[in-house]
């Protein structure tokens, strides 16, 4: 389904954030016989909904409205679970989002990049990379330019698409990226399984080349035998061979150093990023010194192992995107060797931690301490592991005080959470705020 296929037709756009707003200004574009916005989430009668808004579609919070519709265009932040849609399912109303009715008009000139850890860096990295080398192209998506406000006639596009995003499209981008698969966002998809299906719905529909991470192996397992599959961190595809770059001819590129990020997982979406550029033609053993030049000026994401200056001397770090106990094991890989603190807990959903101990297990001494709401769950975790400290504090100010009264001079601090944000703090960017508010009220006069 087209934008251009709702012309005449009743349509709902469910979601008034951002993805929603661009929705209803999108189709509006394209002349629907009837346009309602929807929004269920309480705050119908405090929205600024005027001016084009307005003008577009007049907004309501009853499912009655969507029930009546030929097409609900869904926000990706509408969980799979909602009951409304269970309801529009049992109702046979069509579903789908900005992203799919996009990308059947655009797949064909897409890199689309999804994964539970990674996605974000590996996308900015592609697009970074393509215009070192004189390849222009567009970036949106879930880092937070939606897919319906860019512009409609670039040559390439690179997406960061989430799971949410993912599970509608009836298309696949032509060159599919797949970083990771563990569990994650388990309650808004209904399940561990169907996660991986909506997550994997990305490659479902005929994408000319498929690149995965192969160190993953939840995720080879899923996708190294489908056609076009190409494995990057492989001996056979771009990997990383002591401190150097490869590419799979055996060609060193130029040193692991030239990407100014840590851990070994972020060399890694660097191969994935070049396999990339690889699929689109890019010569890359040929263009090495342009690549090398690239990985270098490239700048650190905000809230990913962004490290924040002290003058006591440890190094904090911003890690507040890592919302699995997943993606807290790659940050504290990052900083192996060094005396660390590591501040996790957030909103409690229930996930099994299981795989921090695993992880902590079979690493030298280490400090973790939990904030609320499920950094309790976690520490209790953590028991009879003899070389980890683990400490519950009362909330993130108090942990930062805390970690600069237990992490050695020279150590790092890292908020990795493990958990989402919401419940104590609005957003990602909220807590992040929080965070280096306390580092800077507790550091030494």
């Amino acid at each position: 389904m087209r934008l251009a296929d709702l012309q005449g037709r009743r349509v709902a756009v469910w979601g008034t954030g951002r993805e929603g707003r661009a929705a209803v200004l999108a189709v509006a574009a394209h002349g629907p016989a009837d346009l309602v916005a929807v929004d269920d989430s309480g705050n119908f009668l405090s929205l600024p909904w005027e001016g084009p808004l307005a003008a577009a579609a007049p907004l309501t919070d009853r499912y009655e409205a969507l029930a009546a519709a030929d097409v609900v265009v869904r926000s990706p932040g509408i969980p799979q679970t909602h009951p409304w849609m269970r309801d529009l399912r049992a109702a046979g109303v069509p579903v789908t989002q900005g992203t799919a009715l996009w990308m059947a008009d655009h797949a064909d000139r897409t890199v689309g990049v999804t994964g539970s850890k990674g996605k974000s860096t590996t996308s900015s990295l592609i697009s970074h990379l393509l215009t070192a080398v004189g390849r222009p192209n567009v970036y949106g998506g879930n880092i937070g330019v939606p897919v319906l406000d860019l512009p409609v006639d670039a040559d390439r596009y690179v997406l960061e698409l989430s799971s949410y995003q993912c599970s509608d499209l009836t298309d696949s981008p032509r060159i599919a990226v797949l970083t990771a698969l563990f569990p994650e966002h388990l309650d808004a998809h209904g399940g561990e399984e169907q996660y991986y299906r909506d997550k994997l719905n990305l490659i479902a529909h005929g994408p000319k080349a498929i690149i995965y991470n192969a160190v993953d192996a939840r995720l080879a397992e899923r996708v190294r035998d489908r056609p076009g599959a190409v494995a990057a961190n492989d001996p056979a595809g771009f990997h990383l061979d002591g401190d150097d770059v490869v590419a799979p001819d055996g060609t060193v590129l130029f040193p692991r150093a030239a990407l100014n990020l840590p851990g070994r997982h972020n060399a890694g979406n660097l191969c994935v990023a070049l396999a990339v550029l690889t699929a689109l033609g890019v010569d890359c053993v040929a263009r090495a010194d342009e690549l090398r030049e690239g990985a270098a000026s490239f700048q650190p994401l905000p809230h990913r192992l962004a490290e924040i200056a002290d003058p006591s001397g440890l190094t904090f770090v911003d890690d507040t995107l890592a919302t699995s106990p997943h993606a807290t094991t790659h940050a504290i890989d990052a900083y192996e060797g060094k005396p660390l603190t590591v501040i996790v807990g957030g909103n409690d959903r229930g996930v099994d931690y299981t795989v921090l101990r695993e992880h902590l297990e079979r690493l030298d001494a280490i400090t973790v301490l939990g904030i609320p709401d499920s950094g309790p769950r976690i520490v209790d975790a953590l028991k009879g592991l003899d070389h980890v400290r683990a400490e519950v504090v009362d909330d993130l100010a108090a942990a930062v005080r805390r970690a600069r009264a237990l992490t050695p001079p020279g150590g790092v601090v890292l908020l990795s959470p493990g958990a989402p944000s919401y419940g104590r703090f609005r957003n990602f960017e909220h807590r992040s705020a929080a965070y280096a508010e306390a580092i800077r009220d507790s550091a030494p006069a």
